[in-house]
């Protein structure tokens, strides 16, 4: 288990996307997420927005310069929303927990919005450790990046 003080995160560089692809693609961790992994052409399409969107904050989490998950700040539904994604390899250490509360603290801004599939126990205790209160569970149809589940809505005020 890392030393929690290793754990440090900065702006995503574009030598840092295939390693994040290929992080996205793993079928465990996207049926434990409830996501559906995005094509490399479509995954190339959405990180091209992402670079050129100055209200998008994604920054790798690095354990000793190892690049070992994402996190970001970004816009969806008028509101400013927090995600996380760690590679299977190091769930489990307390990694998106330190990494989530490094992301707050660099960005002040509230409310933050995340959302979960309610099936994923590991992420929604990630976002409660960090103040993030559910305020919301609904059903949440199927979309070209997830399929149908159940969802908490969780807010950090």
């Amino acid at each position: 288990m890392p030393n929690l003080d290793r754990i440090r995160l900065r702006p995503v560089l574009p030598a840092d996307l295939p390693r994040v692809f290929d992080m996205q693609s793993d079928p465990e961790a996207n049926r434990m997420a409830a996501v559906i992994p995005r094509t490399r052409e479509a995954f190339d399409a959405h990180w091209a927005k992402v670079q050129t969107d100055p209200a998008t904050s994604p920054r790798v989490i690095l354990v000793d310069g190892e690049i070992v998950g994402l996190v970001a700040c970004f816009p969806r539904d008028g509101g400013t929303h927090v995600g996380h994604w760690v590679d299977r390899a190091w769930w489990g250490q307390g990694i998106a927990s330190r990494a989530l509360e490094l992301l707050l603290q660099e960005f002040p801004t509230r409310p933050l919005t995340a959302t979960a599939a309610t099936s994923n126990l590991a992420s929604l205790r990630v976002l409660q450790k960090n103040g993030l209160v559910v305020v919301r569970v609904h059903h949440a149809p199927a979309d070209e990046r997830h399929p149908e589940c159940e969802e908490a809505v969780l807010v950090l005020a």
